[in-house]
């Protein structure tokens, strides 16, 4: 994993694996071998300019779903290259913590947040009812973007002004990502970075790395798990 994992989500992995051991050993074994997960950065906070239309915060830290595509959460980051700032947004569904959906792009408009937004509706068969939560960035109080909301029956809600917290799950993402594959890295093309994030996003974070709100299984894992015990209680053998 290319030391991205500590010792707590390496002891899930050797335990599945048969082997039995304490996470006390693990540490002392990446400890031998000068080993260590990297540490992640703090983050700092965001603060936005005062929009209209802003949206209640309907979420108001409510980070547990029971069930898919029942609360998204949506925010914006930027990756540094050789040949300028790259902008990064996302969406992520709370049941799971899997992205959902993911766009780049030059520019940090409401093309790119009402792209993403088509994406993960396209992915995700076009739910109706669903709460998308954002920080309060002039991209989502945009006429576009609330278009959108409006066409596809979905309802809105924003974090409090200057409230990183409100939005804590897709900010630890961008953290995450940041501390995996933006911090101490260089690339020289925007096309280099792009690759980079599908790498991490589609192959490694929501299908291999653990996630310690989902049981210690990836976002993947944890959403499949939910559709066969639907399944299951459907065809009454639950």
């Amino acid at each position: 994993h290319k030391a991205r994992l500590g010792a707590p989500s390496l002891l899930h992995d050797a335990r599945e694996a048969g082997y039995q051991v304490s996470e006390r050993t693990i540490s002392r074994v990446l400890q031998q071998l000068g080993l260590r997960s990297k540490a992640a950065r703090k983050f700092k906070h965001k603060t936005d300019k005062a929009h209209h239309n802003i949206a209640p915060n309907t979420l108001d830290r409510q980070f547990n779903p029971d069930k898919p595509n029942k609360t998204w959460v949506t925010d914006i980051t930027y990756i540094k290259t050789g040949e300028g700032w790259l902008y990064l947004s996302v969406i992520i569904d709370l049941y799971g913590r899997k992205v959902i959906a993911r766009q780049t792009s030059r520019y940090i408009d409401r093309h790119l947040v009402c792209n993403t937004l088509k994406q993960a509706l396209f992915r995700r068969h076009f739910p109706k009812n669903v709460l998308i939560h954002s920080d309060q960035g002039s991209q989502y109080c945009s006429a576009d973007f609330k278009q959108l909301l409006l066409q596809y029956g979905l309802r809105q809600s924003m974090s409090r002004r200057g409230n990183c917290f409100d939005n804590a799950v897709v900010e630890s993402f961008f953290h995450t990502l940041k501390t995996h594959i933006i911090h101490d890295c260089y690339y020289k093309t925007r096309k280099q970075a792009n690759k980079a994030l599908f790498e991490y996003i589609e192959i490694y974070y929501n299908r291999i790395r653990r996630h310690s709100a989902n049981g210690w299984v990836s976002p993947e894992q944890y959403e499949q798990q939910y559709y066969q015990n639907e399944k299951m209680i459907e065809a009454g053998t639950v």
